[in-house]
């Protein structure tokens, strides 16, 4: 337990230290005017307050990651608490800030076009192209995965149908994607976000009041079936530690922030937040079942992740709390795919330099990407994703690379964003090479997440 404890506090520090560090180095200016204000459009970019924006931003990059993750991350034991604590504040901090700030500085441009101005035109076309097919398969994932939770929450009728609820979950995609940002995504998403946090901190909550024993920090893997920690760990647990999801959504929020100094607390603040909802998800998935990761192997085995959502939510917080809980674990991948496809569309639209304001230009890109999207499916989706099971690190890795050359042509300190870069591209390197031997295959199937 004091692994845990210390791992929360870590946290905390991490952001009143280090994160102020990378904001300094990075040179946030309060006096700049921002795309909210210079590029006004009353769609994309409208001001909202810095409270609204973190907790849009926080169920941005939230999805199902942290919980889902982290979950499965437990399985290779304790070793996880070290690698969300580090990863959060080293590399998935410095990738979400600089994702936002960059954006900031060009117009609130998408991530593609940021990638093309520091790494070249044949980067820009193939990060055009891959984040666009990642956002659609991220937000098909999102389309899927809460219709299902929602089918087996004991519905009968119409509501115990999936294509019902896959319906009504597309339709709100959809709705989400085109209008305008405080039409509907700044208006429901606050809400959801306290339920998240509340969520969280009521599982840890009782984490430790019923004294379940979580365990301390071991350097080795425990995975049951023997995968090591490097690199499936670094695979498994993306969010809650470095994501490059977050970087397509980040310049949803960039385009409404009011002042620089917002940036350290709404992006780099979002980004601990997540880890320290996987640090509490994955001390519960640790230590709640019988043999500790042995126990929570035969749940995810039977009923994946879910299943272990539902068991300790259940377990701790009891029938009442534990359907609440529940229904924020369903929140939160609907809250990340609506933005996914949205930024899809923002990627798209600065590529085409398309402008977002006529509302036939947001459906020109929109019909298009939702028919991939509900083709998506129809298919046996995991064949589809075991060859994406890393995308989400290569694109953070791709973004800690832009950082760094955007720090060094600037003459700034640029080892905070070359360092992880230089780390997460071993590990992406290292994975492809064990999938394309087939060694990985085997773990593939464990890593459907944001």
């Amino acid at each position: 337990m004091i692994s845990f404890l210390l791992s929360l506090v870590a946290l905390v520090l991490g952001y009143f230290s280090y994160g102020v560090f990378v904001e300094n180095v990075f040179g946030a200016d309060p006096s700049r005017r921002t795309p909210a204000y210079t590029q006004e459009d009353g769609v994309d970019f409208v001001p909202l307050g810095w409270s609204r924006i973190f907790l849009i931003q926080f169920l941005n990059i939230a999805g199902l990651g942290p919980i889902y993750g982290a979950i499965l991350g437990a399985l290779y034991g304790p070793a996880a608490f070290l690698w969300i604590v580090l990863g959060s504040i080293f590399a998935g901090g410095v990738h979400d800030y600089f994702s936002e700030m960059l954006s900031i500085r060009h117009e609130g441009k998408s991530v593609s076009e940021i990638v093309g101005i520091y790494l070249g035109r044949q980067a820009r076309i193939a990060m055009i192209a891959f984040s666009v097919i990642l956002l659609i398969l991220i937000g098909t994932v999102f389309m899927s995965g809460p219709a299902g939770l929602l089918t087996n929450l004991g519905f009968t009728g119409l509501l115990a149908h999936p294509n019902f609820w896959l319906a009504l979950i597309l339709l709100y995609y959809f709705a989400a994607t085109v209008f305008p940002i405080d039409k509907i995504i700044s208006r429901i998403y606050p809400l959801f976000g306290a339920v998240l946090l509340i969520m969280a901190l009521s599982i840890g909550s009782m984490l430790l009041i019923k004294g379940y024993e979580i365990p301390e920090i071991a350097f080795r893997s425990f995975h049951p079936d023997g995968l090591p920690l490097w690199p499936m760990l670094f695979i498994t647990i993306a969010c809650g530690a470095v994501n490059g999801f977050h970087s397509t959504q980040s310049p949803i929020m960039a385009r409404c922030l009011t002042n620089e100094k917002y940036g350290r607390r709404i992006f780099y603040g979002a980004m601990i937040a997540e880890g320290a909802i996987a640090l509490i998800w994955a001390a519960a998935a640790m230590s709640f079942f019988p043999g500790g990761v042995v126990g929570l192997s035969e749940i995810t085995t039977t009923g994946g992740a879910a299943l272990v959502v539902k068991n300790v939510s259940l377990g701790l917080l009891g029938p009442a709390g534990g359907i609440l809980a529940i229904l924020g674990v369903i929140a939160c991948p609907i809250t990340s795919g609506d933005t996914a496809f949205r930024s899809a569309r923002l990627t798209i639209a600065d590529a085409m330099n398309l402008d977002q304001r006529p509302l036939k230009n947001r459906l020109i890109i929109a019909f298009p990407i939702f028919a991939m999207g509900f083709s998506l499916t129809l298919i046996d989706f995991s064949k589809v994703w075991r060859y994406f099971a890393f995308s989400n690190q290569v694109l953070a890795t791709i973004v800690l690379w832009t950082s760094a050359v955007y720090l060094s042509n600037n003459d700034k300190f640029h080892w905070i964003a070359t360092i992880p870069a230089t780390f997460m591209t071993a590990v992406v390197t290292t994975y492809i090479y064990k999938l394309l031997r087939g060694s990985a295959y085997q773990a593939v199937s464990h890593i459907r997440q944001e």
